[in-house]
Order: structure tokens, then C-alpha cells, then sequence
């Protein structure tokens, strides 16, 4: 009795902190009764297993005359929520042998290939097979998995079990029940290749070029692409569609939302990267795509926006994304000082002489001074080619 709580206590713990990765495939199972002549060899092939079996858990039970199964396989699975909690020790075996069987006994083996089955059948050598149990046994569970054994290779196959009868007199009832363990995302098909292929698409678009690494924002697109469409799925998908969902996913994995913060800032720091390079194009086109025009431009966005403008000489435009920068925050003296130079090189001089009057005495920041940043401004604009007369009369300004 004891020993009966703790198997069900285990599993019911287990359930409630396993992480779903896939599910039992109970639709396709494989449950069969074979019966076996005294001394003779039988092979048997599993039902298919559907794309993306990563595990299979399969249950052997020898039965006497008129016996039948008081649990099945799947009924028990039920209670298990994924195929690591099978293997927790000796527990899970228990759990999943059967409550009865006979008093006949079996050796086994397995295959992964019909030929290799039928020789087996043929020679009873089991050198070719993928496992073998040659100990003569009336009841086994076990579970195989992609990564941990030669009988399951790929995704998409069947393993053929291959029986000898241990009773030379009497014939023998074997009962063979199969159930395979689906892993959501490899289900839909995606392989390496297809994958590839979606990256490689990504990378050719105008937001992945601009922004040079586009690594992270490549793969935050395939992932939607996974989630949402299996591969025959998205192949019969007409190009428009595809344009479509390119352009949805590649917003979604724009929005400002914590898990989007490493390709946010990556586009901030390529156009940047860009604005130094002196291409300004670029620069603007990267930050307007990459965050501006879907909403999720912050205040110093704006501002570097109307930097990279002013230095492309279009002063109007500059003055239009800083004013929306101060909306944002006032308060912030980086972006009153580049709408003082917007207005100045737009030939607004009286509005530029307000804001150098009134913030000449303040800090732009913790370190830098209004006057000190105002001047290494000017120089920096002289480098690139952008003259005015009044950086002097501004200059004498706020040394008054």
C-alpha cells in the first residue's frame, strides 16, 4: 500500500512541475496481441510514428489464457507529463509494468529496419538489431529516445519488434502496446534547412541590412514563423502572404517589450555606428524603421533623430522630431540644446538666442556644462561642412 502511494504521489509531483515540451501521441499508438507458437520467432512493426517522436515508451506483457490487461499503457501515461518522468528510477518502471501477467516467458529484440527484422526471424541472430534483451522475461517497459539510443534515428519512422518464444509446448500470448512522445516545435517540420532558409530571407531585407548584426532579429522572426505555421504550411503560403507575415512579425519583434530590448538597442547602436561613418541615410532610415515610426522611439531616440538630421542638413525636419522629443521630456537640455541649433541653422536666430539665454547657465548633463557643449558642437558641425555666421554671436551670447 505504501508503495503503491508513493508511485502516484511521484508522478502526481512530477505533473505539476514538468514543462510541456510535447504530449503522448494517444491517437497513434501502437497496441497489438500477437500470438506466438511454442519455440517459434515472430516479427512485429510499430504503427508509423508521426513527425517530431523524439522518445517512444513501449510495454510487453505475456499473458496466460483468457488474462486480460488491467491497465493500459496510455491510460497510464495519463499521469505522466512528459518522457523524462519515466526514467526517475526504479518508481517510473513500476508504475508502468503491468499489474498481472503470465507465467510464460519471451526474449526480444528490436530493429530498425525491415530486412534486419526478417533475417532476424529467419536465423534468431541479433546482431543487426538496435537493442536485444536476451534474458527470458514475462513483462518490460522501457523508453527510447533520438538522443540515447540507435532505434530511433529520425522523426519520421517504426521500429519493428521481433519475439522467440520461450515455451517449447504451449503457445504464448503477447501483449505489445507502443506510445510515441511528440515534440511540439519538431512536429511542424521545421528542419535546419528550412530554418536556414528563413534567416537567409530575413537577411535580405531593408531593417537587416541597415542594421548589420541582424542575428537576433533574424531569429526572433523565425520563431514566430515556427510557432505560428508548419512548414507544409507556410510552402503553400502565396508570396503576398509571406511579404505579409514577414512584415507582422518583424513589428512584433520590434515592439517595446523587455524580450525585444537586445534588437532595440541594437538598432540604436548601428545608427549610430552609421551617424560616425558619416552615412546619415542610413542612419535616419535605420532609426525611423527600427523604432520611430511603430511607436516605440524613446526621447533620446528623437533627439539623436534630430542630431542625424541636422547633420544631413535638413534643418526642418530636425526641428520637427526634436519639438516631438521635448514634448516627451522637457526637462532634457540635450534635446533643448539641438533644437537651439536646429533653429540657428534654419535661419531662426531669435528662437536659438532664447534657449542658449536661458540654459547657459545649466548642465546638459553630469559632467558637461550648456556653454562647453554648445562650442564642441560648432567644431564638430565646421568638420562636416556645416558653416553659419552666427555661431559667433551665439557664442558671445552665452558668455555674457
Amino acid at each position: 500500500m505504501k508503495a503503491n502511494f508513493f508511485i502516484y504521489f511521484f508522478f502526481f509531483c512530477f505533473s505539476l512541475s514538468a514543462q510541456q515540451t510535447g504530449y503522448w501521441d494517444k491517437a497513434r499508438i501502437t497496441t497489438k496481441e500477437i500470438s506466438l507458437g511454442a519455440g517459434n520467432r515472430i516479427t512485429v512493426k510499430s504503427e508509423d510514428f508521426p513527425k517530431g517522436t523524439t522518445e517512444i515508451i513501449y510495454r510487453i506483457t505475456l499473458l496466460d489464457d483468457n488474462q486480460q490487461l488491467a491497465t493500459s499503457l496510455v491510460s497510464l501515461l495519463k499521469s505522466v507529463p512528459d518522457p523524462s518522468g519515466v526514467s526517475q528510477g526504479s518508481a517510473g518502471a513500476v508504475f508502468l509494468m503491468s499489474k498481472i501477467s503470465g507465467d510464460d516467458k519471451c526474449t526480444y529484440a528490436l530493429f530498425s529496419s525491415e530486412e534486419n527484422a526478417i533475417k532476424y526471424k529467419d536465423s534468431g541472430k541479433t546482431e543487426n538489431s538496435c537493442y536485444v534483451q536476451n534474458t527470458p522475461l514475462s513483462k518490460e517497459a522501457k523508453l527510447f529516445s533520438v538522443e540515447n539510443s540507435k532505434c530511433l534515428k529520425t522523426n519520421d519512422q517504426n521500429i519493428w519488434f521481433a519475439f522467440e518464444s520461450q515455451n517449447w509446448i504451449m503457445k504464448q500470448k503477447i501483449v505489445l502496446e507502443v506510445v510515441p512522445w511528440v515534440d511540439y516545435k519538431l512536429s511542424k517540420g521545421w528542419s535546419q534547412e528550412n530554418k536556414k532558409s528563413i534567416l537567409d530571407l530575413c537577411k535580405t531585407s531593408d531593417l537587416a541590412e541597415l542594421m548589420g548584426n541582424s542575428n537576433d532579429f533574424c531569429v526572433c522572426i523565425l520563431e514566430q514563423f515556427v510557432q505560428k505555421y508548419t512548414v507544409t504550411e507556410y510552402q503553400k503560403l502565396l508570396a503576398v502572404e509571406k511579404s505579409k507575415a514577414y512584415r507582422d512579425f518583424g513589428a512584433k519583434c520590434l515592439a517595446n517589450k523587455p524580450e525585444n530590448q537586445t534588437i532595440l538597442n541594437s538598432v540604436r547602436i548601428n545608427s549610430f555606428q552609421h551617424f560616425k561613418n558619416k552615412r546619415y541615410e542610413k542612419a535616419i532610415r535605420l532609426l525611423h524603421v527600427g523604432l520611430i515610426d511603430n511607436g516605440n522611439g524613446k526621447v533620446m531616440d528623437y533627439n539623436a533623430l534630430g542630431t542625424y538630421y541636422i547633420y544631413s542638413k535638413q534643418y526642418g525636419k530636425a526641428i520637427k522630431y526634436l519639438k516631438e522629443a521635448e514634448i516627451m521630456d522637457g526637462s532634457e537640455l540635450l534635446v533643448q540644446l539641438n533644437l537651439a541649433h536646429a533653429y540657428l541653422l534654419n535661419d531662426q536666430y531669435s528662437e536659438a538666442k532664447a534657449l542658449h539665454k536661458k540654459y547657459r547657465k545649466q548642465n546638459v548633463s553630469a559632467t558637461e556644462d550648456w556653454n562647453s557643449r554648445t562650442e564642441n558642437d560648432f567644431e564638430e558641425m565646421k568638420k562636416t561642412g556645416i558653416q553659419s555666421d552666427n555661431f559667433e554671436r551665439i557664442l558671445k551670447v552665452i558668455e555674457e
